[in-house]
């Protein structure tokens, strides 16, 4: 026999806890004369089995219920589909705080990529207090990915496109097209994401107009710089040093504006609302982006630019939008072979080259990736250059 404070020893359970289980109904005490509760071996093994079930999900009350008239599977599944999401939630916490604290850099990669799905507004507010500036959050955003890894990420992918000549597909025939729909001759551009100068160069050769290359990649605009006086076209092009959502020129500044391959960093419909007050009355704007042909075959292809592009579209879908934000499709058509050429093939040439020194940085691994997936373009998918004219 024992007494309740004999019985709490051996079950663990406070005195308080053992007079409620006896109101309850759980276990039964004994008086005996001297007014003493008394209790035997079958409570104290009644109550062990009670603590078993109890730690299973179960309420008193249901513990009760399957000790009196047995196992109930369907309450024991409705408390097994909650344990089991409880878990998960549990899981989901432990790996966030895992990725906050830099112990997993792709469980930082999946917050950040999650966080510019459901509230791109806050997750750059947040990266703001983390130290970084707005031309750090751009890249990190659309990069990186990874805020503690991001310094390093940043270095090696600028060594690697360091004198790459193109950051993205296109080509020059893709280029004097597109200025062809144009009429008159533009005086006044601006070449929004220019990189190293691609597109700008090649509009200064064949207009005489001013330009404006913009760029939030110091280097890229030194090689642009390099690159005009080399082809003596400097006193006509002015690099700008900026953030393509933060453009530093009043409205109606130009009568053209540029921008292949970009758009998509600050979201396409959001770029054509953003740059269209930069344009003069009738002014043209000049982008691609890349889109749907058709549904993507694999779930490779798919989970890539659902990952890098969640927000891609079909070619009719962007026109239509191009339309609601107050523009005239002058002409379009999907960019070549030669255009993914052009900056592929140099791409991987360079990997190649840099491979002994910057083999397994992250940069590299997600180029390498990205290359895998270009190679099949034209297929599914391709980058739609479209000529523009703002409707007023």
């Amino acid at each position: 026999m024992y007494r309740i404070s004999e019985l709490g020893k051996r079950s663990g359970l406070a005195r308080s806890t053992l007079l409620y289980y006896e109101k309850l109904g759980l276990i039964q005490g004994r008086r005996a004369g001297n007014g003493y509760r008394y209790y035997n071996d079958d409570d104290l093994q009644r109550l062990l089995m009670i603590q078993e079930l109890h730690q299973g999900g179960l309420s008193l009350k249901e513990c009760q219920q399957i000790l009196q008239q047995g196992i109930e599977p369907p309450l024991l599944q409705q408390r097994l589909e909650a344990l089991e999401k409880e878990i998960e939630q549990k899981q989901h916490a432990r790996d966030l705080l895992k990725a906050l604290l830099g112990k997993s850099s792709e469980g930082l990669r999946a917050f950040h990529q999650r966080m510019e799905s459901i509230a791109p507004n806050a997750h750059r507010d947040w990266l703001l207090t983390q130290g970084l500036d707005e031309s750090g959050v751009s890249r990190l955003r659309w990069l990186s990915k990874d805020l503690h890894q991001h310094e390093r990420y940043m270095q090696d992918f600028e060594r690697i496109f360091a004198g790459l000549d193109r950051h993205g597909p296109g080509s020059e025939q893709d280029t004097l097209w597109a200025l062809k729909q144009i009429t008159p001759s533009p005086s006044h551009i601006l070449d929004i994401g220019c990189g190293p100068g691609a597109s700008a160069l090649l509009l200064a050769q064949h207009t005489q107009a001013d330009i404006v290359g913009l760029d939030n990649f110091p280097q890229s605009l030194v090689r642009l710089a390099e690159r005009a006086d080399q082809q003596g076209v400097s006193k006509r092009i002015t690099p700008c040093n900026a953030s393509m959502d933060a453009i530093p020129y009043p409205p109606a500044s130009f009568d053209l504006l540029w921008s292949e391959g970009s758009a998509y960093i600050i979201g396409f419909e959001q770029a054509l609302k953003q740059w269209r007050p930069l344009l003069t009355s009738g002014g043209y704007l000049v982008v691609s982006d890349a889109v749907w042909l058709d549904a993507p075959a694999s779930d490779e292809i798919g989970a890539f630019w659902q990952s890098e592009y969640p927000d891609m579209q079909n070619i009719e879908t962007r026109l239509a939008q191009c339309a609601e934000q107050g523009f005239k499709v002058v002409a379009t058509r999907t960019l070549g072979k030669a255009a993914w050429e052009a900056y592929v093939q140099p791409l991987r040439q360079r990997l190649v080259q840099l491979a002994p020194e910057v083999s397994g940085s992250r940069a590299m691994t997600d180029l390498e990736r990205e290359l895998a997936i270009l190679d099949q373009a034209g297929a599914q998918f391709s980058y739609q250059l479209m000529v523009l004219k703002r409707t007023d």
